[in-house]
């Protein structure tokens, strides 16, 4: 209890209180949640080591509670009660990396990278736990091109597709968000784009957990929107269930849900009433979209889809132009004989 009192004054200056508490019942209020958290992640930490994971699927559907807004706790207090409770079981590690387990079941995109970043997470750094997922998605250092606006031209991934773009998954260490283009030759026009992405895991708590991240983001001034760019992308890739089956087959997004439909219904309600923000990938999107828009990549990937989708179809292509070949050589010879 000592703790909190010494901290009351700090501890209340995060909150917009709308009630009145006295120190003695704010003080035991904010105990008893600090413990509870605190026990919980124990759990989960548990399970993770003894690779129990009945537990662990359990545990999951209550994690997501973690980052709700509205139960956030100031995240020095959280450390405070951390070191003079589980830490004096000489674990030796810090709150943030005994929280790892915690971060990997909340994190929505199927990356190696958020284990790494939070080894160099100070403490100092964080306002609570909702604000310790959003840091593994910050870059780990200044690669992100100036924020702009994005273009409101909408590219689906179904319509990129026909265009000749193609989707990778993107497994970037330097940020979990990053999206990159790449083409293999520098006749842009000729060859095939792709767009490299993280991938995405969609299931039952990605709505959720997104929005209370945008709603961070939003809430924050000093925080940069690096969520909320991101959704805005995903919303003009994903228009129907057929972008999604497309991301699907490209790997580039996992759908735990219970239909494409419900995957891009949700992709499409999350940005709603979300007020648009300068993004990260402008300059992505606009080598999408004159990509998109020229002559030559269209007509190419229209030839692929028709005519190399498949081995019958490039053996028909290749007996047809020879049939064509053989005709036409009949033809000449025919007319050439009949003028003699």
């Amino acid at each position: 209890m000592q703790k909190v009192y010494a901290s009351m004054e700090k501890i209340k200056a995060c909150y917009v209180l709308t009630k009145t508490y006295d120190d003695v019942e704010f003080a035991e209020m904010m105990v008893m949640d600090a413990c509870f958290i605190l026990g919980f992640i124990l759990q989960v930490f548990v399970s993770f080591v003894e690779s129990n994971l009945e537990d662990v699927f359990y545990l999951g559907d209550i994690v997501v509670d973690l980052v709700l807004l509205e139960n956030q706790i100031p995240f020095f207090f959280l450390a405070k009660i951390f070191k003079c409770t589980i830490a004096e079981l000489d674990l030796g590690m810090s709150l943030v990396t005994f929280m790892s387990p915690v971060l990997l079941m909340l994190d929505l995109f199927d990356s190696d990278a958020v284990l790494g970043i939070t080894e160099s997470i100070s403490v100092n750094d964080i306002h609570h736990i909702l604000s310790l997922l959003h840091e593994c998605y910050k870059p780990k250092k200044d690669v992100i091109n100036s924020e702009e606006s994005l273009s409101t031209r909408r590219h689906s991934a179904v319509d990129l597709d026909k265009a000749g773009v193609s989707f990778k998954p993107n497994r970037s260490q330097i940020w979990v968000l990053g999206m990159e283009m790449e083409f293999p030759c520098f006749l842009l026009s000729w060859c095939k784009c792709t767009l490299r992405m993280p991938i995405l895991k969609v299931h039952d708590s990605t709505e959720l957990i997104l929005r209370n991240l945008i709603a961070y983001e939003l809430e924050s001034r000093q925080t940069r929107k690096y969520i909320t760019s991101y959704t805005f992308v995903m919303d003009m890739l994903v228009n129907t269930q057929d972008d999604v089956a497309k991301l699907v087959d490209y790997k580039v997004l996992v759908n735990i849900m219970g239909s494409n439909e419900e995957a891009a219904n949700m992709i499409n309600n999350i940005c709603k009433h979300v007020t648009i923000v300068d993004s990260f990938y402008t300059q992505q999107w606009k080598t999408l979209d004159k990509y998109s828009n020229n002559y030559w990549p269209k007509h190419i990937a229209w030839m692929r889809r028709t005519y190399f989708s498949s081995p019958w179809n490039i053996i028909a292509l290749v007996v047809g132009s020879i049939l064509f070949a053989l005709t036409m050589a009949q033809t000449i010879f025919t007319v050439k004989g009949g003028n003699k």
